[in-house]
């Protein structure tokens, strides 16, 4: 090969690693870098981010799912990138297009194989976790010399128990799903091969919800837990009164009247 080819195969733009598709009301994106375990690359992150801009400004989307192909979910940061000096950091979003700040609407990970460090803090940003039962979850920065920055410190602790997160972070070891659904931590645990279709069934049982409602009962959810008592009733207003005069609301209440399943417009 001369290298004249070369440096045009160079030039050429590569592929998408992220592959997004739409099932009803559920936009799935699937990472897709097999030679890599689907490690996180600047490229990959951009795609995510740009993915879930996608899910957030759909009124016919309500729910994402996030998954890796080839029976393995995320091995983290791509460190052949990291050493080339890339960080697969976008602005306003963090790592991975989604750690530093998720949807607006509910996001489930659906976990194949391996979900370590960069991986598991993907899916501690999900806001349910569907898991193979082969699947094990991991935060080994410690035995790389490095901290789980991107969540993983911050967000495991409200999770599970202090005092696991604590091992878990400290030993860097290799967890079980099934051991996190003991602690529920996953939602469902599926039979190896099966996550994506048991998030899927899950997704299309919160699809099947009003959308605006699904979206402000998350925010409220996700962002009350630091609310002070005496405030939290008057600051939830700010989410859930635009909903009580949605056509969806209304929608909602005239469906039941005619005994008819509703038909959201997400608005």
């Amino acid at each position: 090969m001369s290298a004249a080819t070369t440096d045009q195969q160079a030039d050429q733009p590569a592929g998408p690693e992220l592959k997004v598709t739409e099932r009803g009301r559920v936009l799935v994106m699937t990472m897709d870098r097999p030679a890599s375990r689907n490690a996180m690359s600047l490229q990959m992150a951009q795609e995510i981010a740009d993915a879930l801009d996608l899910l957030d400004s759909r009124d016919d989307l309500s729910v994402g799912v996030i998954t890796g192909a080839n029976q393995t979910f995320c091995a983290g940061m791509d460190l052949k990138g990291f050493a080339r000096g890339e960080r697969p950091v976008i602005e306003g979003r963090g790592f991975a297009g989604l750690v530093q700040k998720p949807p607006t609407k509910p996001l489930i990970a659906a976990v194949e194989g391996y979900a370590l460090a960069g991986g598991f803090e993907i899916v501690l940003s999900c806001d349910l976790v569907v898991a193979s039962t082969a699947a094990k979850f991991g935060l080994p920065e410690v035995k790389r010399g490095l901290t789980a920055a991107a969540g993983g410190l911050l967000r495991l602790q409200r999770r599970i128990p202090y005092h696991l997160a604590m091992e878990l972070v400290l030993t860097g070891a290799m967890w079980p799903a099934t051991a996190a659904a003991e602690v529920h931590l996953v939602n469902r645990l599926a039979e190896p091969g099966s996550a994506l279709e048991v998030a899927l069934q899950l997704a299309d049982e919160i699809a099947a919800n009003a959308p605006l409602a699904l979206a402000a009962s998350k925010q409220v959810l996700v962002r009350s837990q630091d609310w002070e008592l005496e405030e939290m009733f008057e600051r939830q207003h700010e989410f859930v009164n635009p909903i009580r005069t949605s056509a969806d609301a209304k929608e909602g209440a005239l469906a039941f009247v005619e005994k008819r399943d509703p038909v959201w417009t997400g608005r």
